[in-house]
């Protein structure tokens, strides 16, 4: 049974984002080496996406389907799975990454005011090599394969991108349709947080889903792409054997190195588009 917690309200008073830091200013990540971990995460369910994030941090929106918001201390933006609609608020982003295996995962029209567009395949069977840093952000990837439209398979279609900053190591896992390979797992390095697509068919079975996330071993798992609730409902009973499972009803959560949670831990969070009047 999924159990909840109460959701810490964050009380801040600015809605300006400090001024992007310098690549040289960005915390190094470990995503190779073992994370120390510490107890408590601070949860936000009405902080203002124009609010700075507080130091040493980094804040996850979940915006809706596979795109999410991650925020840093030094103000750089990122949208996952971009596909040219984040809501109502008038918003650019700084960095998006697209994923082409449904068009509810990238467009072919991003605002040209969006510095940094990087999508997660190439020529077909090519894949594609992102390695882009802007200010306190890194932004690479891990090209994995998808099906292709005629039910065969394109090699290197998909990405999973990957987002330092603050130290932390996040993981999207995109339009995964295969367990990584072992020399993709080891590409990928120790994730803190993975945002999973857990709908159990359009990506994976959701068998082959939680035994990837389990051996990702990441300390937060926030489950995407789940379409109803009965499929949110079966993931999180077959994760619980492993891993806390918390649903506050919250749609973002601000993470740093210092509240990584002891025990891995599934956070539900709800999708909520940005809005003018935050």
């Amino acid at each position: 049974m999924i159990r909840t917690i109460a959701f810490l309200l964050a009380a801040l008073t600015t809605t300006a984002f400090a001024l992007p830091a310098t690549a040289q200013d960005r915390k190094p990540s470990h995503c190779i080496a073992l994370a120390q971990t510490a107890p408590g995460l601070e949860y936000i369910q009405t902080a203002s996406f124009r609010a700075p994030v507080p130091e040493f941090s980094v804040r996850l929106r979940y915006l809706t389907h596979a795109a999410f918001l991650i925020q840093t201390t030094g103000g750089v933006s990122a949208v996952t799975d971009f596909n040219g609609f984040v809501g109502s608020a008038n918003f650019l982003p700084d960095v998006v990454t697209m994923n082409h295996a449904h068009s509810t995962h990238w467009t072919a029209n991003p605002d040209p005011g969006i510095a940094h567009v990087l999508k997660g395949w190439g020529p077909f069977g090519e894949g594609v090599d992102h390695h882009v840093s802007v200010g306190d952000m890194l932004v690479r990837n891990v090209s994995t394969d998808i099906r292709s439209a005629m039910s065969g398979v394109e090699p290197n279609g998909n990405s999973i991108f990957v987002f330092e900053a603050a130290g932390l190591c996040i993981g999207h896992l995109g339009h995964l349709h295969h367990a990584p390979t072992d020399d993709q797992y080891a590409a990928l390095g120790r994730m803190d947080v993975v945002m999973a697509p857990v709908d159990g068919g359009y990506t994976m079975d959701l068998e082959t889903m939680i035994s990837v996330l389990k051996r990702l071993e990441a300390r937060i798992v926030i489950p995407m792409h789940w379409f109803t609730q009965d499929n949110l409902v079966r993931f999180a009973a077959g994760m619980e054997d492993v891993f806390d499972v918390v649903d506050g009803g919250a749609h973002e959560i601000t993470v740093s190195l210092r509240n990584l949670p002891d025990d891995p831990t599934v956070i539900i969070l709800r999708p909520a588009f940005l809005r003018n009047d935050e």
